[in-house]
């Protein structure tokens, strides 16, 4: 535990330091950070839940089942959110939920994709009560009131955005990520031989999902080749104007 605290004061040390170097975006880094946090928070959160609601208590032994960030944060996930913000997307991830599929109801795969699309989820119904709240605001205290507090406006915005980030980023079907689970689990509810088969194969690949997934990131963020701007970015512009109804 004593090395988890030094490592995030050197963490907030360097992010003050950042921050003090560009004061002028520093206050769109902080809305990002604080978004991701929240959002991670309670991606990593569901996913313990719903581990426990269907059967297994891992996570829960861990004390995962918790809105408290620090239980939640990944180094390693903590520093790419430094780095993708610093650089124009905000994306990040916290420890892996422990779970024990073959204690959860609906069998391992379906229940593990049942407990991998938690995560998503919550973050999209953060960001729909979210942006319900930037869409009728002005109509409960005023419009008025609304723009004499832009930096709540923009915090909101915010976190609606990176949310519904987190959600379509965590969806996409490369392991670790939520959506190769979600996958495994839709193939197994086939029933069918082709769909064991290529669940067996899907999971035959997990030991290079991690290679492929910083493939990803890295080609996508400095190569510039939008490639996570076309897979997560703009459906998640679109979502957030259709929630708020523009």
């Amino acid at each position: 535990m004593g090395q988890d605290w030094i490592f995030w004061l050197i963490v907030g040390a360097i992010l003050v330091a950042f921050l003090l170097l560009q004061a002028g975006s520093g206050l769109g880094i902080v809305y990002t950070l604080f978004a991701l946090l929240v959002a991670i928070t309670v991606h990593e959160f569901s996913h313990a839940w719903a581990a426990l609601r269907l059967g297994d208590s891992t996570a829960s032994g861990y004390g995962r089942v918790s809105l408290n960030p620090l239980v939640h944060l990944d180094p390693l996930g903590t520093v790419m959110m430094f780095i993708t913000t610093l650089t124009g997307l905000g994306i990040g991830w916290g420890k892996p939920v422990p779970v024990v599929p073959y204690r959860l109801r609906f069998g391992p795969r379906v229940g593990n994709a049942l407990v991998a699309v938690a995560g998503p989820l919550s973050n999209v119904a953060v960001a729909v009560v979210v942006g319900l709240i930037l869409r009728v605001g002005p109509d409960i205290v005023g419009p008025a009131a609304m723009l004499s507090v832009p930096w709540l406006t923009n915090l909101l915005s915010t976190v609606m955005l990176i949310n519904l980030v987190i959600a379509l980023f965590n969806l996409l079907p490369i392991p670790p990520l939520d959506g190769y689970s979600v996958l495994i689990g839709l193939l197994a509810l086939t029933r069918s031989e082709w769909g064991r088969q290529a669940a067996n194969t899907l999971e035959s690949w997990n030991r290079f999902g991690m290679m492929l997934l910083f493939g990803l990131i890295l080609f996508s963020q400095f190569l510039r080749l939008n490639i996570l701007w076309n897979l997560v970015g703009q459906p998640a512009y679109s979502l957030a104007f259709f929630i708020l109804g523009m």
